[in-house]
């Protein structure tokens, strides 16, 4: 029986290898990719999760690297998705947007853009804890942008060169 159970599970690793199946955030990182350096004019939570995406990704972060990641702008749009009966807004879209910049040796500036959008519904007779609602879903907003990014570039790159 345990040679069954042995055969069978050989058989699932099998078959999840042959459908192209990888674990989440494991990439192949273009040699251009493997040291580089993050340049910020925006905000720094915002670069500090995305030098560690860079780094779960396999990168190396390195200031004197020749390809530079340049953080060029990052924005966050509310707007309104519907409204109650009296006119108040009952539901908003945030929409968070990050521009940059690819740079590497020999090369033009691979200029660059991330869009983010979630949907939360707006109650006002819960103000501080649909604050903190929004705060908590714009820091995923970041995550789920830096994530997006490093695919982005990773597959830019290996268009690119």
């Amino acid at each position: 029986m345990i040679g069954l159970r042995g055969l069978i599970a050989v058989g699932s690793l099998l078959l999840l290898s042959a459908c192209g199946f990888h674990l989440r955030d494991h990439y192949q990182l273009p040699d251009s990719l493997q040291q580089v350096a993050v340049q910020s004019t925006t905000s720094d939570r915002l670069a500090d999760i995305i030098r560690q995406q860079l780094i779960n990704a396999g990168a190396a972060l390195n200031t004197d690297a020749k390809t530079r990641l340049k953080i060029t702008g990052d924005r966050l749009e509310r707007r309104t998705l519907s409204l109650f009966k009296s006119g108040q807004v009952a539901e908003y879209q945030l929409l968070y947007q990050i521009d940059y910049q690819i740079l590497l040796p020999k090369h033009q500036p691979i200029a660059m853009h991330i869009e983010v959008a979630r949907d939360y519904q707006d109650d006002p007779n819960y103000v501080l804890a649909k604050t903190r609602e929004r705060e908590i879903l714009v820091e995923e907003m970041r995550v789920e942008a830096a994530r997006r990014m490093v695919r982005q570039i990773i597959a830019r790159l290996n268009d690119e060169l």
